[in-house]
């Protein structure tokens, strides 16, 4: 049974870690879209281009999510 950390996943920690691993994936995203482009292959680079897509969503809610964890950080006001 894996060990839990409670609140990690709403914590400025977490959503740090979860901002580099959706970062990390955007790196795959960018060796499909190039290998796409070499070979021609549309479909494959509309795939990437939504794939991409994704990530940049997915970072925006994250940033977002960090905001809102500063705004209630009491050390700051």
């Amino acid at each position: 049974m894996p060990i839990k950390a409670k609140g990690f996943k709403n914590s400025k920690a977490g959503t740090y870690l979860s901002i580099g691993s959706t970062a990390f994936g955007a790196i795959s995203v960018v060796k499909q879209a190039r290998m796409a482009r070499k070979d021609n292959d549309t479909l494959r680079l509309v795939d990437a281009a939504v794939s991409a897509a994704a990530i940049v969503t997915g970072l925006a809610l994250l940033y977002r999510e960090l905001k809102k964890l500063g705004d209630d950080d009491v050390l700051l006001g």
